[in-house]
């Protein structure tokens, strides 16, 4: 009840001039690229989606008022993705784009929850209304991973199809083949490359090759922008390659870190996943392997967050105790909210001290074979 307060007065204050807040930042903050986005390529208009200059004089011509340099950051195969969104005015759009994003992330924690306790736990994770406030997509990058590794065992075929999917957002499935072909889920990584390469051509047919050319020229000069030189964005990141940059490391060194950590996340994963551990951990494990591979990881994306937890929680080993697990999870669940308040005063990036514990515990019970199923329970 308060995250659904919190948001309709955030949303409320982005009324003030039009459809901003008055001091640069438009209703529904970055949802904004994806509206246009897919109102500009469903127009035929797609050469002005990479167009920085073009691109914004269209989304403030959207808002009716100043906003600030907002960009479409995405490879073309989102544009795909949301066309459904240009059907629809712009306010609607975005109501539809949260709510069903939401309700995809809700059922794929189901999965991880037969149990029961998914409804709240979907609609009180820190992380959800993170996502909201920012417009963004990490709902939806939940519901796919969610889902992709949840139905691995039942529906292969289907689980790879939601996994390729994630092509949208390529830093997020940096370990996915790895796990698949480690842990030899042969028609899972058959339909997950089929799915993603699909994507990839039909881009291609539907808005020509040159959209690419504009997307991979942009990319490196957003990179730089963002993700290295990005002091007025980094206190949303929670990656080691930020981490790295916030305590002074140049960029050579940071990314030499940001391998370093990929690497060893990539051997763990890999190891995981090509043992007996419970489903749920060698998910767990992947995901947050990924965060500690990928340098592009922001707040919003730790919608996930939940489900790890929920795999995890269903499983305990005698090792590992409730108390244990129970301190680790709190500190993912409440980064989301944490990462940004610390970096303003402290001019750090902690994302990853508070995402490494529960990758240690989730190594640790990948370990013990002789953990018994546990039914999710509040006395847990």
């Amino acid at each position: 009840m308060v995250a659904i307060i919190a948001y309709l007065a955030d949303l409320l204050a982005q009324t003030r001039d039009h459809l901003s807040n008055g001091a640069e930042r438009p209703f529904g903050d970055d949802f904004i690229n994806y509206w246009s986005g897919a109102y500009l390529a469903w127009h035929g208009r797609v050469n002005e989606i990479y167009d920085f200059q073009a691109f914004h004089v269209f989304e403030q011509s959207v808002i009716g008022a100043p906003i600030q340099g907002y960009h479409y950051s995405y490879p073309p195969v989102l544009l795909l993705l949301t066309a459904p969104l240009a059907m629809l005015p712009y306010v609607p759009a975005l109501f539809a784009w949260l709510g069903a994003s939401w309700y995809a992330f809700y059922r794929a924690l189901r999965l991880a929850m037969p149990e029961g306790g998914a409804l709240l736990f979907a609609l009180a994770s820190p992380a959800v209304l993170i996502n909201a406030l920012g417009g963004q997509n990490g709902a939806w990058t939940a519901a796919l991973l969610g889902g992709g590794l949840g139905l691995i065992e039942r529906r292969p075929l289907l689980a790879g199809s939601l996994l390729g999917l994630l092509i949208y957002k390529p830093q997020l499935g940096l370990l996915i083949p790895i796990a698949l072909l480690a842990g030899r889920q042969w028609r899972t990584l058959v339909a997950a490359g089929v799915v993603a390469g699909g994507l990839l051509a039909l881009s291609g047919l539907c808005y020509g090759l040159d959209i690419w050319a504009d997307y991979l020229r942009n990319l490196g000069l957003l990179r730089q922008a963002i993700l290295e030189d990005g002091t007025g964005v980094w206190h949303r990141f929670v990656s080691v390659f930020v981490a790295a940059r916030r305590l002074g490391a140049p960029v050579e060194i940071a990314y030499l870190i940001q391998i370093v950590s990929g690497v060893l996340a990539c051997a763990a994963v890999a190891w995981v996943w090509r043992g007996r551990a419970p489903a749920g951990v060698k998910n767990a494990v992947l995901v947050l392997g990924t965060c500690l591979a990928t340098p592009y990881l922001q707040d919003y994306d730790l919608v996930f967050g939940a489900l790890v937890i929920a795999w995890l929680w269903q499983t305990c080993g005698s090792d590992v105790s409730a108390k244990t697990l129970l301190i680790c999870s709190s500190l993912l669940l409440v980064l989301p909210l944490a990462a940004s308040a610390l970096a303003h005063p402290t001019g750090l990036a902690l994302g990853p001290l508070f995402i490494l514990p529960l990758f240690l515990v989730a190594l640790r019970m990948s370990m013990d074979s002789r953990v018994p199923e546990l039914r999710w329970s509040a006395s847990a």
